[in-house]
């Protein structure tokens, strides 16, 4: 015989059913083993509730009856402490109804639970929240322990899938079906539409028919209840059942078998036997378990059993006087304990495996008339899946896709967005801003006789275009931001925090997106682009003078125009003076004629008739670039003469810094700490403005008059004051980039992701947002040559402007005066006879048809360079055929021969 202790409430209804199976599970499981060597021997304590008494009747059982293994306690409360006494004697405690999360079979070698733990079906419950894309979650549970231990591990859970709970509702298991009604009148005020119930089925069965008749219970609603309502197979009547259509569940996996229906049988009439007073109870999982258990625990007895190791290796010397410290070491309580984890069979429950020292299984329901629907399973391994045994390699996100399609709250198939605004009748208040200046962004006015305020402006008009856009409706009004007399009541941070202090639910206006807001609220996308710049005042350039007609063309390129001018005068000359009368006569008339021609071709006035075609040619290219340049310059001088030069009257933020000069922004707005703590500006050195108006006034006054150097704004409110006064003032300087205009709303808000994807739908409907635009910026520019008209030194023209042409030409000119020299030698070559036949060289030849060239051409000096250069030639030449010979006497000898010849004293 094998001593097993038996801790347990008997005499309630559960420990009753309880009995009954543990009972059948001895006989059954013997008389299907016969020829077995060992029998359980079941010793039974009866502790009641009292944690006392359960360590009590355990330690009995360990010192006086040397038990090896204890099943039970019933209660988590009583097995926290009952486990030290196991791991002491080395004796497992096997609990069948122990679920407490608090303790576990990893960190308590001797205890084993073949029950779920009640953390168990946490990782199902946020796999759930997750599959259906909720990120806010209504607690409702007892306010037992029971209730009180999952909360912890249900935070933790669902902040890993991105959810939170957002609210707690507590039942205390006492409480009048009155009380139950006002808190679920409270669930109806709230946004959260998700509900998790965690309670046990007495006072579950009664929270569900009242939520009915309260009217949660219809669509939109989602409800989930946790394995403290489906422990039990009929863990509700039918008509708590009705009540609960639409609700999903999660319990442990308890496959149907034909074992257990005839089981079930069985155990009613055995039942019914032994309480023949008391109604039928339900047979509960706790039941299975336990029948299951002995069953576990009579195999591994009979594995275990060693003669030897039949008792402890110390006892107590006194069977009547209780010692914690004189308990005795079970030598089979170790074996016992590794047979037990290493059984695997098919029981009751299912298939009895302990990993960990724990069952896993999780299976997902939902209830459908009078049965419940299993829509899916999880386990840590694999995850949700619509079947149990389904794998799935890596990490994944749990999806609706992971469950078959469950019926909803109302009869429906479409799953709850998980929220919806509360139907009470409140609607969402929407915090706006009272502007001075700059309403086409947001406007209100207020009725003269009634005081009602009217709402207008480019954001109210983005708000409900984007309203148009979700697939529901939010009830919803305006707050001014006010004060009693009718004017802003603070900056746009401290609008935004009325938030967080929930004295509004949303806000609706220019606010701009940046990232020390968002540690309090939560912004949608960006409905408009905007950014801070610099705008500053403009002057009229001061450097108008008498000189100005100069200032079209640059230095280089007037020189590279008048070197153009005289050297194409001179290709004009060389090519017309040898055959044309009108370029030939004194020295001095010739070069007046060059410069003439040269500057009179730049208004085609020249009359002297052309007769070469090489000239036409040069004349042609150069006409064409003269055209080009009087054109060109004329514009640029009309356009210096004409058009407004403005130049900002400061560039750079650096400056404004350094010179300690004042500059303004937007009343309220968040620039002013940019300017303080990125730009480093003095807080005595902004001032605050409202409005258009204002600006003008205080950038013509200037920082030195009680004005500002410059104004800081965001784009859109830059554009909108360039476009009043567009020659007055320019943005300058870099543009300091921020996330642009948003609505704002509390933090997690759920309508965070409905208006973000409505603006997207809104602001890429082009033909939509140019008719929000143009009812409110339709004068707006930015003067368009606003940026043309700004002075600078490079608008002179260059000579790298028009280089091409200047090569064209010069290559032309180049060209034709190379051919016609080319022309001439060709034609003048055999004429050079001057020189005797002996003495004709390449060279004399050369020489001479070059003199013939410059004296045709009336080049007088070089002819008289070239006559010297033929003469000492011809010196040389005779000194060499008669060295001794006097030069005088060569000259005259050769003057009588040839004339006319040169005579040359060196």
């Amino acid at each position: 015989m094998i001593q097993v202790g038996l801790v347990f409430g008997m005499s309630t209804s559960m420990g009753k059913a309880v009995e009954s199976c543990i009972s059948m599970a001895h006989s059954d499981f013997y008389g299907a083993h016969p020829d077995y060597h060992t029998r359980l021997s079941l010793l039974v304590r009866d502790p009641k509730d009292d944690i006392v008494d359960g360590a009590s009747a355990v330690l009995d059982l360990m010192e006086n009856e040397e038990v090896h293994a204890i099943l039970g306690p019933q209660w988590s409360s009583q097995a926290k402490f009952v486990i030290d006494l196991g791991v002491k004697a080395h004796v497992p405690i096997i609990s069948f109804s122990a679920t407490s999360p608090s303790f576990s079979p990893t960190r308590s070698h001797y205890f084993v639970r073949t029950a779920y733990d009640d953390r168990s079906q946490v990782g199902a419950l946020a796999a759930v929240v997750q599959a259906f894309g909720w990120r806010e979650i209504t607690l409702v549970y007892e306010d037992t322990d029971f209730g009180n231990g999952l909360v912890p591990y249900l935070v933790d859970a669902f902040q890993e899938v991105d959810a939170r709970i957002s609210y707690r509702s507590v039942i205390h298991p006492s409480a009048d079906d009155v009380d139950i009604v006002k808190e679920l009148n409270k669930l109806l005020t709230i946004q959260t539409r998700v509900f998790l119930v965690h309670m046990t089925a007495v006072i579950g069965s009664r929270f569900f028919i009242l939520a009915r008749n309260a009217g949660v219970m219809s669509e939109e609603f989602a409800w989930i209840v946790t394995d403290g309502l489906s422990s039990l197979l009929d863990p509700v009547s039918s008509k708590a059942l009705d009540s609960m259509q639409g609700v999903l569940g999660v319990r442990p996996h308890i496959p149907r078998s034909e074992s257990r229906s005839d089981f079930e049988e069985r155990w009613r009439k055995l039942y019914a036997k032994r309480n023949s007073h008391d109604e039928i109870a339900d047979l509960t999982l706790f039941g299975l378990w336990a029948y299951d258990t002995v069953t576990a625990l009579a195999l591994a007895g009979e594995m275990a059993w060693e003669p030897a190791k039949s008792r402890y290796l110390k006892t107590n010397t006194s069977r009547n006087n209780l010692n914690f410290s004189s308990i005795g070491i079970s030598e089979m309580g170790p074996k016992l304990l590794d047979n037990i984890l290493s059984i695997n069979f098919q029981g009751l429950s299912g298939e009895f495996n302990l990993p960990n020292g724990q069952l896993e299984p999780i299976e997902i329901f939902n209830v459908v008339g009078q049965s419940e629907e299993i829509i899916g399973y999880w386990t840590s391994a694999q995850g949700l899946s619509p079947e149990l045994n389904s794998s799935r390699n890596g990490d994944y996100t749990a999806s609706a896709n992971d469950l078959k399609a469950p019926i909803w709250p109302g009869n429906t198939l479409k799953p709850p967005k998980g929220w919806v605004m509360p139907i009470s009748g409140k609607k969402l208040k929407i915090g706006v801003p009272k502007k001075d200046g700059f309403s086409e962004f947001f406007k209100i006015e207020w009725d003269s006789h009634t005081g009602v305020p009217s709402y207008s402006g480019f954001a109210h008009e983005m708000f409900l275009a984007v309203l148009e856009e979700l697939p529901f409706a939010i009830p919803h009004r305006y707050v001014p931001y006010v004060n009693e007399t009718r004017q802003s009541a603070g900056t746009y941070d401290n609008m935004l925090y009325k938030i967080k202090l929930q004295e509004f639910d949303a806000v609706v206006g220019d606010t701009t997106i940046v990232a020390n807001r968002s540690s309090y609220v939560d912004f949608t996308l960006p409905y408009s682009e905007s950014g801070v710049a610099m705008i500053v005042a403009i002057k009229d350039d001061e450097r108008r003078t008498m000189w100005i007609f100069l200032k079209p063309l640059s230095w280089n390129l007037w020189l590279m125009t008048g070197l153009a001018l005289i050297s194409t005068g001179f290709v004009v000359w060389l090519l017309e003076h040898r055959t044309n009368e009108e370029f030939r006569g004194h020295r001095s008339q010739q070069i007046g004629l060059i410069l003439w021609f040269s500057f009179s071709i730049l208004v085609f006035a020249h009359r002297e008739k052309i007769a070469s075609n090489l000239t036409r040619l040069v004349l042609t290219v150069w006409i064409f670039v003269v055209l080009i340049l009087t054109q060109i310059y004329t514009a640029s001088l009309t356009s210096f003469l004409t058009v407004q030069r403005l130049t900002p009257k400061f560039v750079n933020v650096q400056d404004l810094v350094r010179n300690h000069l004042f500059v303004g922004y937007q009343k309220g707005s968040f620039v002013r700490g940019l300017l303080v703590r990125q730009l480093n500006f003095e807080e005595s050195r902004l001032i605050p403005y409202g409005s258009p108006e204002e600006y003008h006034e205080a950038l013509s006054k200037g920082s030195e008059n009680g004005g500002v150097a410059a104004i800081f704004d965001e784009l859109p409110f830059i554009k909108i004051f360039l476009a009043r006064y567009c020659n007055n003032y320019k943005m300058v300087g870099p543009t300091y980039k921020t996330d642009g205009f948003g609505f704002a709303f509390p933090l997690r808000s759920p309508l965070v992701s409905y208006i973000s994807r409505a603006i997207l739908n809104v602001t890429q409907d082009k033909a939509k947002m140019d008719t929000i635009e143009g009812r409110y910026f339709r004068s707006q520019s930015l003067c368009q040559d606003q940026d043309a008209a700004i002075y600078s030194d490079n608008l002179s023209l260059s000579v790298y402007s028009f280089g091409g042409l200047f090569i064209v030409t010069g290559i032309v000119s180049v060209s034709s005066v190379l051919i016609y020299v080319v022309s001439f030698f060709y034609s003048h070559w055999p004429s050079s006879s001057i020189i005797r036949p002996g003495d004709r060289s390449l060279w004399s030849k050369f020489m001479e048809t070059t003199n013939n060239f410059f004296r045709e051409h009336g080049l007088f000096g070089c002819l008289e360079r070239n006559r010297s250069m033929i003469g000492l030639t011809s010196n040389f030449q005779s000194m060499e055929a008669s060295p001794n010979e006097d030069v005088e006497q060569i000259a005259r000898t050769r003057n009588e021969r040839e004339r006319p010849v040169l005579i040359i004293h060196v």
